[in-house]
């Protein structure tokens, strides 16, 4: 017995070896390095869930029935949609790459795909809106990443018995994960094969497996098998990131983390109580209003200073920004939508530089703003609007040699003594954020 025990030890720890052996590749590390770079993406939650107009949780929160629901492929036909026009609106407002829902947790396929009936192709619409989107991207140079649910509320063999959420669907028979896991591979596979190069794959919803965030122990219920599907995912696309919305610690194979409402370091929204790695590139995603997708009674958007003041605290923390919008179930984008992307979009034309291509700074954010780096520059973001002086401790340069403001080069006074800084300027508090550049020797 203690043989057979010992036998059994070994090879689970063969079996964990294999699963944690991922040495990514030099068009990976490539894509991961240009990923950090981009510091600001576009998040597209759109799919029948838009119909109702109460949130992409639609089926989950109504405890609408899979028959019941799947009536809404009928009801989808998107003729306003325009991939052009969707690119370009990105581009314009200074994002540099786009993350498309493929698949949510309602089981809708945006593609066609032979794995599904319940797929755009089977509605009035009748046309892959996954191409029409990976042929515009690719013809405007901006990546494409694809989001990926990784549970399914109408499937009967995804193990729905141990799951937190799609209890009221309907669905009486057993889960049979090799079934469902085989299914996602199929499906990725299309993904990955059929529409040219993909930026990465953006995993949500291992959480529906585990206790809630902020559990001592949220261990999974079900064995994804990630080393086969991450694998997979490697071997079709080398140069593809693999980023997980576990809310938890980066597992093996993964290219990128993400926060989901929060910025990292942060869990203002209850489900980050992770660290940040120091070794994969970060993104936080958050929304313009409250909802993900298009929602008819959520009137709260944040304005364009909040959402500047928010694309700057990322990038000064070392993340991207993924700014989320749910377009119209018509595929028009609302015009609040369009207004506050346009807007970041004209910050950016002035402070890009600020933005794109820096890491983080050497403090943390205070309450006055953050900073930002980039070779021999230092951003100061001063957001308040009230700061007419700032003193830093410790600043980690022996020489400046010059400061300015970055929107029209005028100079601004500073004194620099035993690593203490100050600063004097005359700030306006009407911009979102001053931003002064020190350029050091």
């Amino acid at each position: 017995m203690k043989k057979l025990i010992l036998i059994g030890l070994v090879l689970l720890i063969a079996l964990q070896l294999k699963a944690q052996d991922y040495t990514p590749t030099a068009a990976n590390l490539k894509q991961r390095a240009w990923f950090n770079d981009a510091r600001f993406g576009l998040f597209i939650h759109w799919g029948p869930f838009s119909i109702p107009g109460s949130g992409e949780w639609v089926m989950n929160d109504r405890k609408l029935t899979v028959h019941n629901y799947t009536n809404l492929k009928d009801f989808f036909n998107p003729v306003e949609f325009n991939a052009e026009q969707w690119v370009t609106m990105a581009k314009n407002a200074g994002m540099k790459y786009i993350t498309l829902i493929t698949r949510h947790h309602d089981g809708f396929s945006m593609w066609d795909t032979k794995y599904s009936d319940f797929n755009i192709m089977n509605t009035p619409y009748k046309k892959d809106i996954v191409k029409m989107m990976a042929d515009e991207c690719h013809k405007q140079g901006i990546p494409l990443y694809l989001y990926y649910s990784l549970l399914d509320w109408r499937r009967e063999d995804y193990p729905h018995e141990t799951g937190r959420t799609g209890q009221h669907s309907g669905r009486t028979g057993k889960g049979d994960y090799a079934s469902y896991l085989q299914f996602m591979k199929n499906q990725l596979t299309e993904l990955l094969t059929n529409y040219g190069e993909i930026g990465g794959i953006w995993f949500d919803g291992h959480w529906d497996q585990t206790e809630p965030e902020g559990s001592k122990d949220r261990t999974s219920r079900i064995d994804w098998k990630y080393n086969e599907i991450y694998g997979l995912i490697h071997k079709l696309q080398p140069q593809c990131m693999i980023g997980n919305n576990h809310h938890l610690t980066p597992f093996a194979g993964e290219d990128f983390q993400m926060f989901e409402r929060d910025l990292p370091g942060e869990n203002k929204s209850g489900l980050s109580f992770q660290k940040a790695s120091d070794k994969l590139p970060l993104e936080t995603c958050e929304t313009i209003s409250n909802s993900w997708g298009y929602n008819l009674s959520d009137t709260d958007y944040k304005s364009d200073k909040e959402l500047v003041h928010m694309l700057v605290k990322a990038a000064s923390l070392g993340s991207n920004l993924l700014l989320n919008i749910g377009p119209m179930p018509s595929g028009k984008i609302q015009q609040e939508f369009q207004d506050r992307l346009a807007g970041l979009g004209n910050w950016l034309k002035i402070y890009g530089e600020s933005i794109y291509g820096t890491k983080a700074g050497f403090i943390k954010p205070q309450a006055w703003g953050s900073i930002t780096q980039k070779d021999n520059r230092i951003y100061i973001h001063i957001v308040d609007g009230k700061t007419t002086s700032l003193e830093l401790e410790n600043v980690p340069v022996k020489k400046i040699k010059k400061a300015y403001l970055l929107k029209d080069n005028s100079a601004v006074n500073y004194t620099l003594k035993k690593s203490k800084l100050t600063i004097t300027t005359t700030l306006n508090g009407i911009d979102p954020d001053q931003v002064i550049v020190l350029e050091i020797g």
